[in-house]
């Protein structure tokens, strides 16, 4: 066993994470900074709102990656390299996945739904339940979010995760984004667009991607208002949890599955 290994370890980000609390900022890389504002402040966020999806399966096309394309490079996901000499099945399970494309099938007609397995944004999310540190956290408006400040890469919120939602950063990270900072032996996994949304925008990358090849299988609003396009689709549209049998009343509901 690797406890008397870790330990040191654990008491070095213990001790980091106190640091960068009381100093306000930390450098993850040269001459980019992340502020504890940027890593999930809840200035300016309101419990008035809940930030949500609506995804319409019928109209997600079978092949088509775009979301998951324009989720790698809004969060610089894209700029990760695959190590040297690392293999493709090594890749696959390692490398960082925000949003990934399923395929679900119907055991009793057969019927095959295409979907977009992403953080589902659960009003009692099991992750925030388990972390020790309180890294993983829902603001006030939904989003369920990881503070990369205080990860100490336990991975105890994957574990709970039943969407296996969430990626480790085995790696460490030559580029990145300064919007999107990340590095190696934290956890990390969609936040619908936060950085957009608190900047005043009402779409995420994901949306705008799928709209633009025309497919239009994603809507993402204001669930608690009745007015908005998201709040009106679900009045008239059945939709459908996945895992609601799990009770954790997702952000994230699904139309034809």
């Amino acid at each position: 066993m690797s406890i008397n290994n870790d330990q040191p370890d654990l008491q070095r980000r213990n001790f980091i994470g106190k640091t960068v609390l009381a100093a306000g900022a930390a450098t993850v890389a040269p001459g980019v900074m992340l502020t504890v504002a940027n890593a999930g402040s809840e200035e300016g966020v309101s419990s008035d709102v809940r930030w949500g999806m609506l995804i319409d399966t019928n109209k997600c096309a079978d092949g088509c990656t775009a979301c998951v394309e324009a989720c790698n490079k809004e969060n610089g996901i894209d700029l990760i390299q695959r190590p040297e000499g690392q293999s493709d099945e090594m890749w696959d399970a390692q490398r960082p996945q925000w949003i990934r494309k399923v395929k679900l099938r119907d055991t009793q007609t057969g019927e095959v739904s295409n979907l977009p397995m992403m953080c589902q944004h659960c009003e009692h999310p099991p992750c925030v339940d388990v972390c020790p540190t309180g890294a993983s956290f829902k603001r006030a408006d939904g989003i369920v979010m990881v503070d990369r400040h205080i990860c100490i890469g336990c991975r105890y919120c994957m574990m709970a995760c039943p969407y296996k939602a969430r990626s480790f950063i085995h790696q460490n990270v030559a580029e990145q984004l300064t919007g999107a900072p990340r590095g190696k032996g934290c956890v990390e996994s969609c936040n619908l667009c936060a950085n957009r949304i608190d900047e005043g925008q009402e779409t995420t990358a994901c949306q705008d991607a799928c709209n633009q090849e025309g497919h239009k299988a994603i809507l993402f609003g204001d669930l608690k208002n009745p007015q908005s396009e998201i709040a009106q689709a679900l009045k008239t549209h059945h939709s459908r949890q996945i895992r609601a049998d799990l009770e954790l009343n997702t952000g994230v509901r699904y139309t034809n599955v």
